[in-house]
């Protein structure tokens, strides 16, 4: 799946990344408003990965999505 049809269709996927990623509340994944930079970040912090390793961690959420 592109990006673009996750951050064009964001209200749709919130539920799915809160699945993904259940360290993020509903409120930083709603701030998130489909940038991937910023939920990458937030995948940074909250769980202690590199930026490599969120990158791949959205990569493989995005797959599956």
């Amino acid at each position: 799946m592109n990006w673009d049809i996750v951050q064009g269709n964001w209200t749709e996927y919130q539920g799915r990344v809160r699945s993904a990623f259940g360290k993020l509340t509903d409120d930083e994944v709603q701030q998130v408003k489909g940038d991937r930079e910023q939920l990458e970040g937030l995948i940074q912090k909250k769980y202690g990965k590199t930026k490599e390793e969120a990158h791949q961690e959205v990569d493989k959420w995005l797959e599956s999505a």
